[in-house]
């Protein structure tokens, strides 16, 4: 089981990063309100991890907190909630604001979220209420000391911030169509965004 990963934060191609840890790349998927906290590519990073081994594929998912890995944990327990819809609920809404519609029985802020409908927003109030009574947040449990990486260079891709920013949505499970039109519209207010200013803008609008 891996559980934590330090090293140097390669790219970020949302909501995918890559990590060179002693000179193995690791890809780590993370929801985009974990993303944002991320120093620049080329600083070191530390994320916490959970490993999901598949038929078909070996995926690690990454948070910023234990608080957060655990509130994932939780979600994927959920009756029908795999690892992607977790990864897309908690892009949405940050852990708290997940934790506090719950317990607000804030069922419509749960279905604005791409892949929850009525039942399974309703589903979800009903089954993580009881599991996150305890839940509480926390800070980065990434403390450690500084990792010298010698020469090391990253190696960035470059991509638009505009299609950067369009692909992770997607990957989020938006529609293209909504995808487009959400990080067009993020564009008109701010056309020199960062690709994650644009998701950031655009998950806003959806």
């Amino acid at each position: 089981m891996i559980g934590r990963l330090t090293g140097l934060l390669i790219s970020k191609q949302p909501p995918e990063i890559l990590i060179d840890v002693q000179g193995v790349g690791y890809e780590v998927q993370m929801p985009m309100t974990c993303l944002y906290e991320l120093p620049d590519i080329g600083e070191p990073v530390t994320v916490i991890t959970h490993f999901v081994v598949r038929e078909d594929a070996q995926l690690l998912y990454g948070f910023n907190t234990f608080a957060e890995r655990g509130l994932f944990r939780q979600l994927i327990k959920a009756q029908g909630v795999g690892p992607k819809l977790a990864l897309t609920i908690m892009s949405g809404m940050t852990a708290q604001q997940f934790v506090n519609a719950v317990s607000h029985d804030d069922v419509s802020s749960l279905i604005k979220l791409p892949g929850v409908g009525r039942k399974t927003a309703e589903r979800l109030v009903v089954e993580m209420r009881d599991r996150l009574q305890n839940w509480t947040s926390a800070t980065p449990a990434t403390d450690a000391a500084p990792v010298d990486f010698g020469d090391l260079q990253p190696t960035v891709v470059a991509s638009s911030p505009r299609d950067d920013a369009t692909g992770a949505l997607m990957a989020l499970g938006y529609k293209p169509a909504q995808a487009e039109k959400a990080v067009a519209t993020a564009m008109k207010a701010n056309s020199d965004a960062s690709s994650e200013e644009l998701i950031r803008a655009a998950l806003k609008t959806m």
